[in-house]
């Protein structure tokens, strides 16, 4: 599991997060508390094996090619001695676990920060005509980027799909990657945090993020 992928039977609340975030978001005034998820398919996964590139890009340096200080220079991935100067591959193969056709309902909630919840209602309904119109900033993922997620807006009525018959005793799952505590910045620092997740008939609801079950990992200074 350090090196492998292997997903939870099921998104995380920072995934449900990461896709409302795509549809609409404003982190200096409000974030999203994510309240309950509801499995409505039972889980199924794949097994898959992908290329990986082991070398990053730093964001400085992108920002000198941006502005034409410095020759983009590409990352190569595979390729032979003549190219590389190495044998050498930049790459490395990891087997993933997915899952596969998935289908949930979010429930969540907007919490502006203290000087902006004059503005509840106001991004209340500006998120409401976004997602009705199917609306985002960027394309919603489970996750992963390759793993594109689509969306619509539901009211609540008599006829919404009813949740899987699905029950899980997960242990501890990712709340998430940053404090929703505060306001974030471009430039905040993961801080990871894990909750006891149950699925009760379909059903997995999600804490407070200040609530004393959710455990916060410290991190070491590097």
């Amino acid at each position: 599991f350090k090196v492998e992928r292997f997903t939870y039977p099921l998104m995380t609340p920072s995934a449900a997060r990461g896709i409302l975030d795509s549809i609409y978001v404003k982190p200096g005034q409000f974030r999203w508390q994510v309240k309950r998820i509801e499995v409505l398919r039972q889980p199924q996964f794949i097994s898959l094996r992908r290329n990986e590139v082991k070398d990053v890009i730093s964001t400085p340096l992108v920002k000198k090619w941006m502005r034409g200080t410095a020759e983009p220079t590409p990352i190569w991935a595979d390729g032979d001695r003549d190219l590389l100067g190495t044998d050498v591959k930049g790459r490395t193969q990891r087997q993933t676990v997915a899952l596969k056709e998935v289908r949930y309902r979010i429930h969540a909630e907007i919490r502006p920060w203290p000087r902006f919840s004059a503005r509840q209602q106001d991004f209340e309904a500006q998120f409401r005509r976004r997602a009705a119109a199917g609306k985002c900033f960027q394309q919603p993922y489970f996750g992963c980027r390759e793993f594109p997620a689509y969306f619509r807006l539901l009211e609540r009525d008599s006829e919404m799909q009813a949740p899987a018959g699905v029950d899980l005793d997960l242990g501890y799952m990712l709340y998430d990657v940053f404090d929703l505590r505060r306001p974030g910045s471009p430039r905040s620092k993961p801080a990871i945090s894990l909750f006891p997740a149950q699925v009760e008939a379909g059903v997995l609801k999600v804490p407070e993020m200040d609530a004393p079950e959710v455990v916060r990992v410290e991190q070491e200074e590097a």
